[in-house]
């Protein structure tokens, strides 16, 4: 696409797209419209709004692109920023997130080559990017360019040194932990029912090195913050010298061994045991797979997990309500002992529903309201003896927002409950549960 078919397209959005003018930073360059990106000084970055427009019959609610407005922080709080790779080229995805037949967008585009960021959705709005509406709504969503499964490939050091400077600026003007449990991959989006488990995504896969980015945020996790004995740990394998062997299981091909985050979780400690089965993936009770897309299998680096037990050169972690093991080789930094809180049952709880939401109650929605959204509990419990770690406060609520126009009754609206929920890692995906069911203990 040349600057003037971009120019003209972004002229036609404007005029029916409502791109109101926001305070941004006065020295990142202005779009067509005179919006400027929302990025941090010093980040080479440009504004191309993404498509928001009719599609179709206006009675019909739903059929228009790609995002919703919104008036986020003070609608709904965000809290969630959510990394992804685009599996286009970074010109390619610009043109999809205009295309309002699409459905899809993500606030920013981050370039390979260069580390470039593109915004495409001002931060009060919610991008349609996560494939979980109660994590769009109260997220910042980054497409990163690049193929999962060539990662090695796309993922330069620009652009982590890019995405680093834009999650460290966004973190601080939304108040967003720097953690595993709040800056998440597409992979740790966690489904909205237990249905919904086989769609969703795994990116930005097994070479996306995030060791090497929470450092960039000042975030290091390969350093210890709590004595030996602490029974939540960090799992921290160097990323070149963790040589694994995935596989493309969509396209039947064996991946090059190469350096990667992941780490291989068995059900028992030996190499000969079969892999970790995620129960929302593998619901005929299967063993997992070393497929890629298998993130139920592995746990990745700077993730953290509570010590379940130890055999000679292997820990085992619960994991999705399980024992998971993988190696831990003496001699060999797989794991460091960290200081931070986990989440358990409460006294007399046999075991803890999980949720890939935090709705409100029925209860508290307006009498005549007909879409009253609750959570349903997802394949996962957690079981009396087991914790996992977690504890942040995930903002209780629900955006209701079906049509363009906010013309439908109650449309653009946010129901807050009164229920409260914190976070919890409980495998791969980070989830939520309610407050009630379980105690956050410190680990120091």
């Amino acid at each position: 696409m040349t600057s003037k078919q971009r120019t003209r397209l972004t002229l036609a959005l404007t005029a029916v797209g409502a791109l109101s003018l926001a305070l941004l930073t006065p020295a990142a360059q202005a779009g067509a419209d005179g919006v400027r990106p929302e990025c941090p000084r010093g980040l080479d970055c440009d504004w191309v709004p993404a498509a928001y427009q009719q599609t179709g019959d206006p009675a019909d609610k739903e059929t228009y692109g790609n995002y919703d407005t919104a008036d986020r922080p003070h609608s709904n709080k965000i809290k969630f920023i959510v990394l992804h790779d685009t599996e286009e080229d970074f010109d390619t995805t610009l043109k999809i997130f205009q295309n309002p037949l699409k459905q899809t967008s993500a606030h920013y585009v981050v370039r390979s080559g260069d580390g470039h960021v593109t915004q495409m959705v001002k931060g009060k709005d919610v991008a349609w990017q996560a494939g979980n509406w109660y994590v769009n709504t109260h997220s910042i969503g980054i497409e990163q360019e690049g193929v999962a499964v060539e990662g090695a490939k796309w993922y330069t050091p620009e652009m982590y040194n890019s995405t680093a400077k834009l999650v460290r600026y966004l973190a601080d003007k939304y108040d967003i932990p720097l953690d595993r449990q709040h800056i998440i991959g597409h992979d740790g989006v966690p489904p909205t029912s237990a249905a919904g488990t086989k769609n969703m995504h795994w990116d930005p896969g097994p070479y996306w090195d995030w060791n090497r980015f929470m450092a960039l945020l000042g975030k290091p996790t390969t350093v210890p913050s709590a004595p030996k004995s602490s029974p939540l740990v960090t799992v921290s394998p160097r990323f070149k010298d963790n040589q694994q062997a995935f596989r493309d299981c969509e396209k039947g091909v064996d991946l090059p061994v190469q350096g990667s985050s992941a780490v291989p979780l068995h059900t028992e400690p030996s190499t000969d045991a079969p892999l970790f089965s995620d129960p929302g993936l593998h619901t005929d009770g299967s063993p997992g797979t070393n497929c890629a897309a298998d993130w139920g299998s592995k746990i990745s680096a700077t993730h953290q997990a509570v010590v379940a037990d130890h055999a000679p050169g292997w820990t085992a972690i619960w994991w999705y309500g399980k024992k998971a093991w993988f190696q831990t080789p003496a001699h060999t930094r797989t794991t460091v002992p960290t200081a931070g809180y986990v989440v358990r049952p409460k006294e007399g709880r046999t075991e803890v529903p999980v949720y890939g939401v935090a709705y409100p109650e029925k209860s508290e929605y307006p009498a005549d309201f007909a879409d009253k959204r609750v959570g349903t509990a997802l394949p996962y419990t957690i079981k009396a003896g087991q914790s996992y770690p977690g504890g942040g406060e995930a903002p209780t609520g629900f955006f209701y927002a079906p049509t363009i126009d906010a013309s439908y009754p109650l449309d653009h609206s946010y129901f807050q409950g009164r229920e409260k929920y914190v976070t919890v890692q409980i495998g791969h995906r980070v989830a939520f549960v309610k407050t009630s069911d379980v105690d956050v203990v410190p680990v120091r």
